[in-house]
């Protein structure tokens, strides 16, 4: 446990380090986007002048050097204050995050968690059968899954199951008279209006997923360990999900890790498509109202979930794997 705490401790440190990198380089890299929150707000106003837009400017700070608009909003970010948007309603930005959070967050952990239960047991089986009819269909439907992008198919099942069928709603949370519901209708008419973004989230990581874990328990079959283990006569089961599994989920560890910043990033498009509330749509509208407080306040959210990530990952290698829990002492 010492030198897995001191492992942490210093990807801690690392983890310091990169972040400040990554919100020095996109607090520059918003700033070179054409077009500014008074360009938005003035543009198609015909009674603003150029001094209204001078004035617009020196208000929100926005005609001081870069570096010191940068140190300034560090400064507020060591605070826990990521400032006030710049469009809309002028409200805290942290205000705005923590009102889309709860969905986008809950909508990938129920595809996170539902991508796991399906792709694992998958991996496992078709590296078991290898070759066989079960491993060729599941290859076939890896392929399809890799070739189809995620907004087309929302486009078909919102055209088959919304239009066609009429069974499920193609845009909102909620249906008009969520209101007058009950509290079972209301469970009901959410998880009508999330069935297919949910779907469509799962769909779009099983294919990797599940090819990740056949290869991983490919390579662990392999192994002199496994034969010894089938040797001593032990039952086909232990030899697969109590030896082989667990070195197996190494690499989907890694992809857990990775898959964390989707969170975000991932349902910019699914949330446009589906008019959802979530936190994809809010970070697409600041970025086309040029929202400099609102852009950084998603995209610290964004880093801090992608290093969070890495940083989960190497914990969790460390306590699937011995070797690499103890590698610091063996070296010492």
């Amino acid at each position: 446990m010492l030198a897995l705490v001191k492992r942490v401790l210093l990807k801690t440190l690392w983890v310091a380090v990169v972040f400040f990198g990554i919100t020095c380089v996109s607090f520059a890299v918003i700033h070179l986007a054409p077009g500014s929150p008074t360009d938005m707000q003035t543009t198609l106003n015909p009674l603003a002048t150029a001094e209204t837009r001078a004035r617009l400017q020196a208000l929100y700070g926005l005609d001081r050097p870069l570096h010191v608009q940068y140190l300034d909003w560090l400064g507020k970010l060591v605070r826990c204050d990521f400032g006030n948007s710049l469009s809309g309603d002028h409200r805290p930005v942290w205000d705005k995050i923590t009102e889309r959070l709860p969905l986008t967050f809950s909508m990938n952990v129920v595809s996170l968690l539902l991508t796991l239960a399906i792709a694992i047991p998958i991996g496992v089986a078709s590296a078991r059968r290898q070759g066989g009819l079960f491993d060729r269909c599941a290859t076939i439907f890896v392929f399809v899954g890799f070739a189809m992008p995620g907004f087309w198919l929302a486009l078909l099942l919102m055209l088959f199951f919304g239009i066609y069928l009429g069974w499920l709603p193609i845009s909102g949370l909620t249906s008009m008279d969520f209101a007058r519901l009950d509290l079972w209708g209301k469970a009901v008419d959410l998880a009508r209006h999330l069935t297919l973004p949910i779907f469509i989230y799962t769909f779009g990581s099983l294919a990797g997923m599940s090819r990740f874990m056949r290869s991983a328990m490919l390579e662990v079959l392999r192994q002199d360990y496994i034969l010894t283990a089938r040797s001593k006569g032990l039952p086909e089961y232990v030899v697969i999900y109590k030896h082989a599994l667990r070195n197996a989920l190494l690499p989907v560890i890694t992809i857990l890790g990775l898959s964390v910043p989707g969170l975000i990033g991932g349902s910019v498009i699914i949330e446009s498509i589906f008019a959802l509330p979530g936190l994809g749509q809010l970070f697409y509208q600041s970025v086309m109202s040029r929202d400099y407080p609102l852009i950084m306040g998603n995209l610290v959210l964004g880093a801090v979930l992608t290093l969070a990530g890495n940083l989960l990952a190497d914990a969790g290698y460390a306590l699937a794997d011995p070797r690499i829990r103890l590698g610091g002492r063996d070296d010492a």
